[in-house]
């Protein structure tokens, strides 16, 4: 079964067709009409035009070519469903388009149409025998991982593992526990007759990195680290805290929500590194929605990130501005409100007039 990534809308104006290459398996769900119908009475058709391969018939004598594994493509035309206004206003539609595949779309009549539907994920195929196994490894071990998450943009993975976020927060449980199955270090279980040295056999090191043997002189570096503590290097709890209030005022100002035109709040949870995100791009996301009453409506927090090219209108208008200037690595809180969002109609899951919050982080940017 596959698996919703991602919410998708879109309105069709008569005499403006939409040519769409989807970035990931789209499928359409529901066909509406709009919220002002410019001809009440008349009936509107969508019709969706796309490439087929050829079937050839039984009889036709097969002819050896170097390119016989590419079929011949012919243009078909579907008619997706006809509105009325007063009889049938929307439909549902269970249509999908796959990556990277072109279609035209357009509507014949007088009256817009909308259209909702979602990014899918396809169902990987059954693999049997080593690919099967090895299948199992790379899901129990990597799905979680945020580090192998490809991008244009190199990071080190010492400090993507050092960033413990919302998202990676929800996989340390299952992290956990990968992680008592991993077998002890040989050096960890190996059998010895000698016991133990006690701290005080060990042998201790100085300030210039060498060991000292004697007892006397471990005595003496003692006496002198405990000397300097109370000398000029010693903080008086004034001068710390001092020092915790000026950390503060250094704080950078991407802690601080802000408000753009249309009334999207736009707050910086983490500044990233690297490029910053434009029009135009192609990015990947791990976002988490909800409502303002806290109800979470969508998510994509693990598998295959949510990519979409930014400003092509593939998204509601308040991640289309709201992810603009992020950098690889950063995380956004956006609240959104309705007229940027799915407005009065809504859509699965969300009512309308729906104020919309995202916890939102950049993963790839190309």
């Amino acid at each position: 079964m596959a698996t919703a990534i991602g919410i998708w809308s879109e309105v069709i104006k008569p005499g403006t067709p939409l040519v769409l290459t989807p970035a990931a398996d789209l499928r359409l769900c529901n066909v509406s009409l709009g919220e002002t119908l410019a001809d009440p009475t008349g009936r509107t058709v969508v019709k969706v035009t796309h490439m087929s391969p050829v079937v050839p018939a039984e009889d036709e004598e097969e002819v050896d070519d170097e390119d016989d594994d590419l079929p011949d493509m012919k243009q078909c035309e579907i008619i997706l469903c006809a509105l009325t206004p007063g009889k049938i206003e929307q439909t549902l539609v269970d249509l999908v388009l796959q990556e990277e595949q072109e279609v035209l779309i357009e509507v014949i009549g007088k009256n817009e149409i909308h259209f909702v539907g979602n990014y899918i994920e396809q169902p990987v195929p059954f693999n049997s025998g080593d690919d099967e196994e090895s299948d199992d490894e790379m899901n129990s071990e990597d799905e979680h991982d945020l580090r192998f998450v490809s991008s244009d943009v190199e990071v080190d993975p010492e400090d993507l593992e050092s960033d413990v976020s919302r998202f990676e927060e929800m996989d340390d449980g299952e992290a956990a526990a990968s992680k008592s199955l991993k077998r002890p270090r040989a050096s960890d279980v190996m059998d010895t007759d000698e016991a133990p040295k006690s701290k005080a056999e060990k042998k201790l090191k100085g300030a210039d990195g060498k060991a000292v043997e004697k007892k006397a002189d471990a005595e003496k570096i003692t006496a002198a680290a405990d000397s300097k503590v109370d000398g000029k290097d010693k903080k008086s709890k004034k001068d710390k805290k001092k020092e915790k209030q000026e950390a503060k005022a250094a704080e950078p100002a991407a802690l601080v929500e802000r408000e753009v035109t249309g009334g999207l709040k736009i707050k910086d949870v983490k500044i990233g590194s690297g490029p910053k995100a434009v029009k135009g791009k192609t990015v990947g996301m791990r976002y988490i929605g909800k409502l303002t009453n806290g109800q979470q409506f969508d998510a994509n927090t693990k598998g295959k990130p949510f990519t979409f090219h930014l400003g092509k209108g593939e998204v509601i208008r308040g991640w289309d501005e709201g992810i603009a200037g992020m950098q690889v690595g950063g995380e956004r809180i956006l609240t959104i409100p309705p007229a940027m969002g799915y407005g009065k109609r809504g859509t699965d899951g969300i009512p309308g007039n729906s104020t919309l919050v995202f916890e939102v982080k950049l993963l790839s940017l190309k």
